[in-house]
């Protein structure tokens, strides 16, 4: 290899002198003199001038070198370029033919179907969100001035009707009990007494006003027994859980100093969910309370849940321009969370339609196509109309006539040929 290389170079060298002997004539008497004048010039700079000057009389003949040899070894090469015919027909209306002449579509990645109408549901979709049932919701609050002691149920605690949630130090409530038992006390002595009965009316109503003050204060009515049954009061009010659910959100922490109508806790029960969701202008006329609709969600893409319609929003919202709609949703699987988002189905009718697979679906931008077979090596595709009847099926409401034959399966594959040909 490295005698190639010499021997190559060899070659340049010679056939470079004639080109050099062509531009300089280095024989005649002026050349010299010349050149005798340069190198006096030369030697009579200092040493780091004349360093210099021989870096860049280097550099020159490496340019010159570079120069000669590209006259020398002058290559013309001929490039084939073959112009590409391109197949692709385009119609007035824009639909595209495209034509694959000695070309066979594998069977096994191309598969097509005849287009049939049948009868399909017309669907709505309404975008929206889970919330929790306000109707079946509560919070506590306290009643009287007083102090937190003791939280018997935190965040996500389950709690049972009657359940209790909050232990609080009242003066009102330790009042109000005092004056019960007093009056039950006072109303027991004259009971005895038959003479007294019209002091026993007084007591008994001062007794009912007594007890009424402490279910106000969020005394149960077994509270209210024990102190008449046992004429023993308690230091602290229990607060007890008025629905079967869990905590929701916790307000306070114990030790904490409460007034009157401070939100201690909140509660829900979350098998009881609504499903809020916005309604278009165009579609108002399709709802009516008590409709049943369709939820699918992200988090289950498989499931299905169902929610009945119990209110419509009387008003359009003015920055959304939509109508409130609202469902209640049964979560007895325990599957669902409050603001989850959702989308739900409603079906205000039956139309005719081909349904498809979503793989025979183009979707390009806004846009929805299909590919139908026009011919044995010919392919059209077809700007269509519809909506999706679910994750797997596509019905085709306009674009395709029955009896054609459409692409079902590589539409995605088929279709890059019309891209690269409308290139």
């Amino acid at each position: 290899m490295k005698d190639k290389i010499l021997s190559y170079l060899k070659g340049l060298s010679n056939k470079a002198q004639p080109i050099l002997h062509k531009t300089f004539d280095v024989g005649s008497a002026k050349s010299k003199l010349l050149f005798a004048s340069l190198v006096g010039l030369y030697w009579n700079l200092s040493p780091q001038n004349r360093y210099r000057i021989r870096l860049a009389a280097f550099a020159f003949a490496i340019l010159s070198f570079g120069i000669v040899v590209g006259r020398i070894t002058n290559v013309n090469r001929i490039v084939k370029i073959e112009a590409s015919q391109k197949a692709l027909k385009v119609e007035k209306s824009g639909v595209l033919e495209l034509n694959l002449p000695g070309i066979k579509l594998n069977p096994e990645v191309y598969i097509f179907q005849n287009a049939e109408k049948v009868q399909v549901p017309v669907d709505i979709r309404v975008p929206g969100r889970l919330a929790f049932n306000a109707e079946k919701s509560k919070v506590i609050s306290a009643r009287a001035p007083g102090r937190v002691e003791r939280i018997y149920a935190f965040e996500g605690a389950p709690v049972e009707l009657g359940s209790p949630i909050v232990e609080l130090y009242s003066p009102q409530f330790i009042s109000a009990q005092q004056e019960y038992f007093l009056s039950s006390s006072m109303a027991t002595v004259l009971e005895s007494s038959k003479t007294m009965n019209d002091l026993l009316g007084d007591a008994r109503i001062t007794q009912q006003a007594a007890a009424n003050r402490m279910r106000n204060l969020g005394a149960s009515e077994a509270d209210i027994k024990t102190i008449e049954n046992t004429g023993k009061t308690q230091s602290n009010l229990i607060m007890r859980s008025p629905l079967k659910g869990v905590v929701v959100k916790r307000i306070v922490e114990p030790g904490a100093a409460v007034n009157s109508g401070d939100v201690i806790v909140t509660l829900a029960d979350p098998k009881k969910l609504w499903f809020l969701g916005n309604i278009f202008e165009q579609d108002m006329r399709f709802i009516k309370p008590g409709q049943k609709m369709v939820l699918h969600l992200e988090a289950y893409p498989d499931k299905e849940f169902i929610a009945y319609a119990n209110y419509i929003a009387p008003t359009i919202d003015p920055q959304t321009r939509a109508l409130m709609i609202r469902a209640d949703v049964e979560n007895t699987d325990d599957l669902l969370r409050p603001d989850m988002y959702a989308s739900a189905k409603l079906t205000t009718g039956m139309a005719d339609a081909v349904v498809v697979p979503q793989t025979a679906v183009v979707r390009i931008r806004e846009m929805r196509y299909v590919i139908v077979k026009v011919g044995d090596e010919s392919f059209r595709r077809l700007p269509v109309k519809g909506y999706d009847l679910n994750s797997k099926a596509f019905a085709i409401t306009e674009g395709v006539e029955p009896g054609a034959r459409i692409l079902a399966e590589g539409a995605v594959l088929l279709n890059d040929r019309f891209a690269k040909q409308e290139d």
